[in-house]
């Protein structure tokens, strides 16, 4: 999810489900803020520490695959998205619950995400220095729009971060260890987290059938903004069909174990 959570396009919630850990994901955190958050604690530490690791740790490793080895990177992401599609709907039950209603409002969701294929980032911007009052609000709402896509499946909250002209400055204060600028933008992804994980929690409790319908939408949508073209030469071609193969084979698998 750490992983994920470094690209533009794919999302962390999309890896939560591939991973099979969706559900317990929401009502950790949910509940970490209640008074069972004990009973959440001991799985929240290790999977935070895991996303921090990877987050500070293989930001230069993603650099160099998205940079050098991009098609292929976007494809195995590809693969993953589609793999975890199998399970999403045996979850829902969605051949039995599933109206007319439910799958226009799966393509709608899905139409929605994959239109920001075609929005315009702000993502080679110049990251942020010159912190004022204001500068620092815009930060903690951008941290906190892009906590909430990170929850969603199909929405990547680098994605969010790129559109708001915010991404090469969170990068930046990454890199650089810049505690002012995680801070910031980090109350702003706890605050996000918290509101919608209840929000969601709150669907899935309520509205399950078309809350279902609208997530299977955004993930297949999300593959319009992960995929990357056809490569131009033939390895690369064969190369990103085997890594969209990998993708598509570690998702079912992963899939496989959470029904189990």
């Amino acid at each position: 999810m750490g992983i994920s959570d470094l690209i533009p396009g794919v999302s962390g919630g999309t890896i939560a489900v591939v991973l099979g850990i969706y559900d317990r994901l929401l009502e950790a955190i949910s509940g970490f803020f209640s008074r069972e958050w004990k009973r959440h604690i001991g799985f929240l530490v290790p999977l935070a520490f895991g996303m921090g690791t990877a987050i500070l740790a293989l930001s230069r490793v993603i650099k160099y695959f998205l940079e050098y080895h991009y098609e292929p990177t976007q494809f195995f992401f590809i693969g993953l998205i589609a793999g975890v599609l199998p399970y999403i709907f045996k979850q829902s039950d969605a051949m039995r619950t599933f109206g007319s209603r439910h799958v226009v409002v799966l393509i709608i969701a899905g139409a929605l995400v994959a239109s920001m294929a075609f929005i315009r980032t702000n993502g080679t911007a110049e990251p942020i220095t010159d912190l004022t009052v204001p500068v620092l609000i815009g930060l903690f709402f951008s941290g906190w729009l892009a906590s909430m896509a990170m929850l969603l499946p199909g929405i990547s909250g680098s994605f969010i971060l790129l559109v708001l002209g915010v991404y090469s400055t969170a990068i930046h204060a990454l890199s650089e260890l810049n505690l002012t600028l995680i801070a910031t933008i980090g109350a702003g992804v706890i605050i996000g987290f918290i509101i919608s994980s209840k929000v969601i929690r709150y669907l899935l409790a309520h509205f399950p059938v078309m809350t279902y319908a609208v997530i299977i939408g955004m993930i297949i949508g999300s593959v319009a903004v992960v995929f990357p073209g056809i490569p131009e030469d033939l390895t690369t071609i064969v190369i990103s069909v085997v890594t969209c193969v990998a993708g598509l084979v570690l998702a079912l698998f992963f899939g496989s174990k959470a029904k189990d």
